[in-house]
């Protein structure tokens, strides 16, 4: 699989709420709990930094998407915080890396100083290693941080890098 990110378009729209539904939808990563429709994904994803979405390059097919926007304001607005979305039919082939590797550049190239991750969940096993793998450094644990779908609590693991 050859990945492309490239900056959401109108035509990428249905495409990047349904995999960001999905994970929303899993109820395991995201905190949001109300799924996105037409109307308000082109307006959630117009308040962003920058909007990208992951196509196979060799199929045509959406299998990723990313949000990047300012972590906090003013003397902290120099970091930036992101969410990954990858399809499920596709996780594990990379996706994420390849979303994570273009946010980085995209966030630099947006001035931003330092990508923060205030709310990786512990059980995100996947999440986790890219991440050690990226050269992110853990900030610790919060307990008991993420309310799963189910209710239980899971840790959250902050992580930053900087640009």
């Amino acid at each position: 699989m050859t990945i492309t990110v490239k900056k959401l378009a109108e035509e990428d729209l249905a495409g990047a709420i349904a995999i960001w539904n999905e994970i929303v939808e899993d109820g395991e990563a995201f905190p949001q709990e109300e799924l996105l429709t037409l109307d308000t994904g082109r307006a959630f994803f117009a308040e962003q930094s920058f909007t990208g979405v992951a196509y196979d390059s060799e199929t045509g097919e959406m299998v990723g998407m990313y949000i990047l926007h300012p972590n906090n304001v003013g003397r902290c607005g120099h970091i930036c915080n992101a969410s990954y979305a990858v399809k499920g039919t596709v996780r594990g082939k990379r996706v994420g890396e390849a979303l994570v590797r273009h946010c980085l550049k995209m966030g630099k190239k947006l001035g931003f100083g330092v990508l923060q991750f205030n709310a990786v969940v512990a059980a995100n096993e996947r999440a986790l290693r890219l991440y050690r793998k990226l050269g992110f450094t853990q900030l610790g644990v919060i307990p008991k941080g993420f309310r799963s779908k189910d209710g239980h609590f899971e840790d959250i693991i902050p992580h930053y890098i900087a640009l």
